[in-house]
């Protein structure tokens, strides 16, 4: 891409990574550290020209489109420096989009705090990459599934398609209690809200978005169960509040779990909240073959989960 900062006109080719997109966000991504109100500035003015006709803000980009930049001062941006290229495990990878095996502590995006996250070091780790975006998202604490769009196409049919419920979402969860029943359809609407302290939280309520999770029961202990659940709908935090208001806090959850029971936890070899997105099936958002995905657990959750099956045998029944 040509250097924005320099004291002269440059042009911009439309390759199809960005087809489809709005001009503003398309001149928003290329032309970071400018200001949001300058891009608009020069996008109403008509120093910003596509086939050296003036477009609103909402055209949307075409193949081969040629896009004429006036000279702007992009601020320096110091941090990229300070992201890590890293290689993630790959569940599946083609043209159009790659599937992240990613592990627990890592947040999919930097913000709140975190300076980068898996996307920020995909990038770092493929320069070449033209386009790279995020079409979902995990919890910092969850392992897993994670897509990745390598084409704008792509990325816009994968929305399409988490909206309307056409990807099959299955996680697995290990709660606090005894979970009786094989198969449970749970609806409680959530809301989002923020603590005195300002950090983001959801909790059951009347006035909330419509949210529906399938729990499946996998395998019962004492005092544990691991339960497969299949998310209908996305809300945030879906999982760990649906289960918790239930009564079956997830294991290690430091927002909505069993906060005393997580400390013994620590203590028995479980460091990290036990959610794992273990299953995804889609059509391709381009071709539309069928593709079924799958993460196996991760070493530390089926090591603790062996841990929890020899407790018992030792214990006759008890759990911890």
């Amino acid at each position: 891409m040509k250097d924005l900062s320099k004291d002269s006109v440059s042009w911009l080719e439309v390759g199809d990574e960005a087809e489809g997109q709005r001009i503003d966000n398309y001149l928003l991504r290329v032309a970071k550290g400018v200001p949001k109100s300058h891009i608009y500035r020069i996008l109403r003015s008509g120093e910003v020209r596509v086939n050296k006709g003036r477009v609103p803000a909402e055209y949307r980009l075409k193949v081969g489109d040629r896009i004429r930049m006036p000279p702007i001062r992009t601020a320096e941006r110091p941090e990229q420096a300070l992201v890590p290229a890293r290689d993630f495990d790959l569940a599946y990878e083609d043209e159009a989009l790659i599937v992240v095996d990613k592990p627990a502590g890592v947040a999919v995006h930097g913000g709140s705090g975190v300076s980068f996250g898996v996307i920020e070091q995909l990038r770092r780790a493929r320069p070449l990459a033209k386009f790279l975006e995020l079409a979902h998202r995990l919890d910092r604490e969850t392992s897993g599934l994670l897509v990745v769009a390598k084409k704008r196409s792509a990325l816009t049919k994968l929305h399409d398609q988490f909206r309307d419920g056409a990807i099959n979402k299955r996680y697995l969860a290990l709660v606090k209690g005894r979970w009786m029943n094989p198969t449970q359809h749970v609806r409680l609407p959530l809301y989002k809200y923020l603590t005195p302290e300002g950090e983001r939280r959801v909790r059951v309520q009347d006035d909330g978005k419509v949210a529906h999770s399938i729990v499946r029961l996998v395998a019962r202990w004492e005092n544990f169960s691991l339960v497969e659940v299949e998310l209908k709908t996305g809300r945030t935090h879906q999982i760990r509040v649906h289960l918790s208001h239930l009564g079956f806090p997830l294991a290690g959850d430091d927002k909505y779990g069993d906060f005393p029971l997580n400390r013994d936890l620590q203590k028995a070899g479980l460091k990290r909240m036990f959610l794992h997105a273990a299953k995804l099936g889609l059509p391709h958002p381009l071709t539309e073959e069928r593709l079924e995905l799958e993460s196996p657990l991760p070493a530390e959750l089926l090591n603790f989960l062996r841990r929890l099956d020899q407790h018992e045998k030792k214990e006759h029944g008890k759990a911890f």
